[in-house]
């Protein structure tokens, strides 16, 4: 079976070549660290071997939960922020059809999302959307506390529970939080909800491949065994010592590398629309596990060739700090061929009887030669094709490079202090009780 390759041929140019072979000893001596869980953040370490661990039998019981959920639903809102709603909606966006949401004979429930804004208008149109339409719940979050999350969940609960009455409600509410505290943890005890736990050793970013991800993507009728094999393949692929051999050493090294030049900004692209929230996962991941101590590489994302009309002339032209890594797709899932035109107005009669992806792919070297001579290096992650298979071989090379570049700054990749500042200046504008001292504090600031 073929499996995701990297390709830096585009970027070694970019660097000092002797260095970069010290990367290989760097690479593994952090890989050591992770798996032996002596670097920083060790404690967040239990994603790292889960494709491995993961029993048939947890799998069971989430595939049993989602046939249980779908019988029922004809929609599932899943609430969460962050890690909790990212990677699920990465998943799902990459595996359903364009068009799939505007057909009304799928025999899946859709999956809707909530908790990850404080729209008012969005939550009122979602309810007011839910009104006639029979759904059910995954509600995500340790604490229970979260402030968007827990808005939405109280918003959906109580339309339920009035709906349907508690305890009818109660069998269309499951509950993905602590195995035995916080606030979530409480109301699925007390109101009976089916509830999966979330390990303290894994966090939010790297949860996609736990029930967090894993149960609204069985909902929607996806082979969460198929995601859990490819991650475990890119897992093994990643224990090899052979540098030229394992994706995941050299996506790391390179970053860093290429860091090292200043190139302090990575984009990363697509040339297929299903890989868009893929690059919104990839954001979080990168960016709030790398960005702190005043270091790290920002990540920002394209999807071309829809970008190259906006931010095309930026990559080619703007500030040389940027890099590029491109998500190549080798195998379409279906062919159109362009057809011939008699008058032939628009000139593409020498396109005629090509597929559209041969277009798309020449479009793709075009744009990568253009870009390495505007100085832009390029790295070419490549995938057989759009599978749960290969989605889950993306994730893991994508978490376990992630760790090691966060131990090659030499910071904590699992830890996100700068999240809670904005929370604390919320919380007391908001006047939460316990942040009076916070709250007059930054009222005289304001004045």
């Amino acid at each position: 079976m073929k499996h995701i390759t990297i390709d830096l041929k585009n970027a070694l140019s970019f660097i000092d070549q002797n260095n970069f072979k010290n990367y290989d000893k760097l690479v593994k001596n952090h890989d050591e660290q992770l798996l032996k869980k002596t670097g920083k953040g060790n404690d967040f370490l239990g994603w790292i071997n889960l494709p491995q661990t993961i029993s048939k039998e947890h799998l069971l019981e989430i595939n049993d939960t989602a046939k249980h959920l779908a019988a029922i639903s004809e929609y599932i809102v899943v609430i969460g922020i962050g890690g909790s709603y990212l990677g699920a909606k990465a998943v799902l966006e990459a595996l359903t059809g364009q068009f799939d949401h505007l057909k009304h004979k799928n025999k899946n429930p859709q999956i809707l999302f909530a908790g990850h804004n404080l729209s008012e208008d969005y939550h009122y149109e979602l309810l007011d959307f839910l009104q006639d339409k029979k759904y059910s719940i995954i509600v995500i979050s340790k604490s229970g506390t979260t402030t968007e999350p827990a808005i939405a969940f109280r918003l959906l609960r109580k339309d339920l529970e009035t709906r349907l009455g508690k305890q009818e409600a109660s069998k269309r509410i499951v509950a993905i939080t602590d195995a035995s505290i916080g606030a979530l943890r409480n109301m699925a005890d007390q109101e009976n909800y089916k509830s999966f736990i979330i390990d303290d050793d894994i966090g939010g970013r790297y949860s996609v491949l736990s029930p967090v991800g894993l149960l609204p993507i069985a909902c929607a009728g996806y082979n969460i065994e198929e995601l859990i094999a490819g991650a475990k393949s890119m897992l093994d692929i990643s224990q090899q010592d052979s540098f030229d051999e394992n994706p995941v050493y050299q996506y790391a090294a390179i970053r860093h590398a290429l860091y090292s030049e200043n190139k302090t900004t990575e984009i990363l692209a697509n040339y297929d629309p299903r890989l868009t929230f893929i690059s919104e996962w990839w954001k979080q991941l990168f960016g709030e596990s790398e960005g702190k101590e005043n270091k790290g590489i920002f990540p920002a994302s394209v999807s071309f060739t829809t970008d190259l009309h906006s931010m095309g002339q930026y990559i080619q032209e703007g500030l040389r700090n940027i890099f590029e890594t491109v998500i190549s797709i080798e195998k379409t899932k279906f062919n159109i061929q362009i057809p011939h035109d008699e008058d032939n107005f628009d000139k593409l009669n020498f396109l005629a009887g090509k597929p559209i992806d041969f277009v798309n792919k020449m479009a793709e070297l075009g744009t990568t030669l253009a870009h390495i001579d505007g100085n832009v290096p390029n790295i070419k992650i490549i995938l057989p094709e759009i599978s749960e298979w290969y989605i889950g071989e993306l994730i893991y090379l994508f978490e376990k490079s992630c760790a090691i570049s966060g131990y090659l700054l030499g910071i904590n990749p699992f830890d996100q202090p700068g999240v809670e500042a904005y929370k604390k200046n919320m919380f007391a504008l908001l006047e939460k009780p316990g942040f009076e001292e916070e709250t007059k504090k930054i009222r005289k600031r304001l004045n």
